[in-house]
C-alpha cells in the first residue's frame, strides 16, 4: 500500500459478476460489486486519497465500531470539498461530520434482488439521489456497493433481451394462431366431407329398413300360399339360415342406425369446436355445447370417469360458441388429467381404490341472481356453469400460481389454458370465472355468463 495511505484502512476490492451473461432473472450478485469499508473516525482527506487512486470506486461503506451505519458516495464527498472553503472546513474532519450533513438516502438491497426490480426501486428515489450507488447486503452479511451506471447498463441489456423474447413469443403465437386457424378450417372441411356420406347412410337407412320388412312380408305370403316348397327353396333357406337372418336383420339395421347417429353427432361436435367465431356473439344452446364437448373427450375417459349432468332450464345465451367450447374443453381436460393421474398414482403405489369414491365430474347449470352494485341492476341474472371433480385437489401454492396467472401482468409470460379461459370469459363475454380447490376434496370451476 502507498505510504501516504493509512495502514488501518483495508484497500478496496471489487468482485466481478458470475459469467457476464445476463438473463431475465439475473440478480444483483451477477454484477460487479465494490467493497470499501472504513470507520467514521477517519478523515475526509484520508478517504479522498483512496478515491484518487481508484477512480472506479463509487463510494465507501461507513462503519462505527465495526457496525454498518451507512454509505457516502464519491460524488457526495467531492461536492463538500469543492464548495467555497470546503477543503479547509471538511478535509481534516472525520467522516461522521460529513455524514451528518450529507443526509444520504441509502437504498439497501439483498444480493438476490432481481436487477429489474432494483432498477425500478432506484427510479423511485428523489432526483438528488438518483445517481447514488446501491448498498448490497451479501449472504455473509457483508456490505458492498454497485455503481448506478453499471446497474442501468445491465438493466438496458435485460430490457433488450426481454423485448426480443416478447417479440419471438408474439411471432410464435402468431404462427401458432395461424396454424390453428388453418387446422380449424381443415378439420371443418373434413367434418363436412364426412357428414355428406353419413347423411347418405342415415337417409337411406329408413328406406332399407322398410324395404327389408316388405320383402320379409312378401316371403311370408309366398310360404303361406305355397303348399309344398321345392327342395331347392328349402336348401337355399337352410344355406342362408333364413330364420336367423329374419330375426337379426332388424337388429343389424338398428345397430347401423345407432352408429351413423353417433358418428353424425361426433362430427357435428368437432365442427362446432372448430367453429371460427364471427364478429358478434349469437344465441347458443349451452347444453348442446356442453354435450358436444363431452362427446369429444369420451375417448379419454375410457369408462374410468363418470360425468354427471345436472342441467337446469336455461334460455339461449349470447356468446362466441367457438371460444366458449375452448373454455369448456380446457376445464374438462384439467379435471380429467387430475383424476387420471390420481388413478395412476394409486395403482403405482398399490393403494386400494375406493369404489365408493369413483372418479367423477359433476356439471351443473342454472340461472342465478346476484346482488347488484353501483354499476349493476339489483336483480342481475347470470347463467352458471359449475364443473366440479372429486380429484386430489391442489395445494395452496399451485392454486395461488393459477390465480396469479389470471392477472394482466402475467400475459407476457407463459400462458396456461386456464389463463386463456379466464380472459375469454371475462374480457370477451363480460362474465366471471371462479376457481377453487381443496386438497383431498377436489377442484371446482364456475363460469358466470350475463343474461342480456
Amino acid at each position: 500500500m502507498s505510504p501516504e495511505f493509512s495502514s488501518q484502512i483495508s484497500p478496496p476490492f471489487f468482485s466481478e459478476g458470475s459469467d457476464g451473461y445476463l438473463g431475465l432473472n439475473s440478480t444483483l450478485q451477477e454484477l460487479t460489486m465494490y467493497s470499501f469499508q472504513v470507520e467514521v473516525s477517519y478523515t475526509a482527506g484520508e478517504i479522498t486519497k483512496f478515491f484518487e487512486k481508484y477512480p472506479l470506486l463509487p463510494g465507501a461503506i461507513l462503519l462505527e465500531q465495526g457496525q454498518f451505519i451507512g454509505m457516502i458516495s464519491r460524488r457526495r464527498l467531492l461536492e463538500f470539498l469543492i464548495r467555497p472553503h470546503g477543503q479547509e472546513l471538511f478535509f481534516r474532519e472525520p467522516l461522521s461530520v460529513l455524514y451528518s450533513y450529507a443526509r444520504t438516502d441509502i437504498l439497501l438491497l439483498n444480493e438476490t434482488t432481481p436487477i429489474l426490480t432494483a432498477t425500478q426501486l432506484t427510479m423511485r428515489r428523489t432526483p438528488e439521489f438518483l445517481a447514488e450507488p446501491i448498498v448490497v447486503q451479501t449472504a455473509s452479511n457483508n456490505y458492498q456497493l454497485i455503481d448506478i451506471y453499471e446497474l442501468n447498463i445491465a438493466s438496458w441489456q435485460i430490457r433488450g433481451i426481454e423485448t426480443q423474447v416478447r417479440y419471438e413469443r408474439s411471432q410464435n403465437k402468431m404462427i401458432q394462431n395461424d396454424k390453428m386457424a388453418s387446422l380449424g378450417r381443415l378439420v371443418d372441411g373434413i367434418a363436412h366431407e364426412i357428414l355428406d356420406p353419413v347423411g347418405f347412410i342415415w337417409g337411406n337407412l329408413t328406406y332399407i329398413s322398410n324395404y327389408s320388412q316388405d320383402l320379409l312380408k312378401l316371403i311370408a305370403v309366398y310360404e303361406k300360399n305355397l303348399s309344398a316348397p321345392s327342395a331347392e327353396i328349402t336348401h337355399i333357406k337352410d344355406e342362408i339360415e333364413f330364420d336367423f337372418l329374419e330375426q337379426d336383420l332388424s337388429k343389424a339395421l338398428t345397430s347401423i342406425k345407432t352408429g351413423a347417429e353417433r358418428l353424425r353427432k361426433l362430427v357435428t361436435s368437432l365442427q362446432n369446436f372448430c367453429h371460427i367465431d364471427e364478429l358478434y356473439p349469437k344465441p347458443v344452446d349451452l347444453h348442446a355445447c356442453i354435450d358436444s364437448i363431452v362427446l369429444l373427450i369420451n375417448s379419454r375417459i375410457k369408462g374410468e370417469i363418470t360425468i354427471v349432468k345436472n342441467y337446469g332450464h336455461l334460455p339461449p345465451v349470447y356468446c362466441f360458441v367457438g371460444q366458449l367450447s375452448q373454455v369448456l374443453m380446457n376445464i374438462l381436460s384439467e379435471s380429467i388429467d387430475a383424476l387420471l393421474n390420481e388413478a395412476v398414482r394409486q395403482q403405482f403405489y398399490s393403494q386400494p381404490i375406493n369404489t365408493h369414491n369413483k372418479p367423477r365430474i359433476d356439471i351443473t347449470t342454472k340461472v342465478i341472481s346476484q346482488a347488484g352494485n353501483r354499476t349493476e341492476s339489483p336483480d342481475s341474472r347470470w347463467v352458471s356453469i359449475h364443473i366440479a371433480d372429486n380429484g386430489p385437489g391442489l395445494s395452496e401454492g399451485l392454486k395461488q400460481q393459477i390465480i396469479e396467472s389470471f392477472s394482466v401482468e402475467k400475459q407476457a409470460e407463459k400462458t396456461t389454458s386456464l389463463a386463456v379461459s379466464y380472459r375469454i370469459i371475462t374480457s370477451k363475454h363480460g362474465g366471471k370465472f371462479n376457481f377453487n380447490s381443496q386438497p383431498g376434496v377436489g377442484t371446482e370451476f364456475e363460469i358466470l355468463l350475463p343474461l342480456v
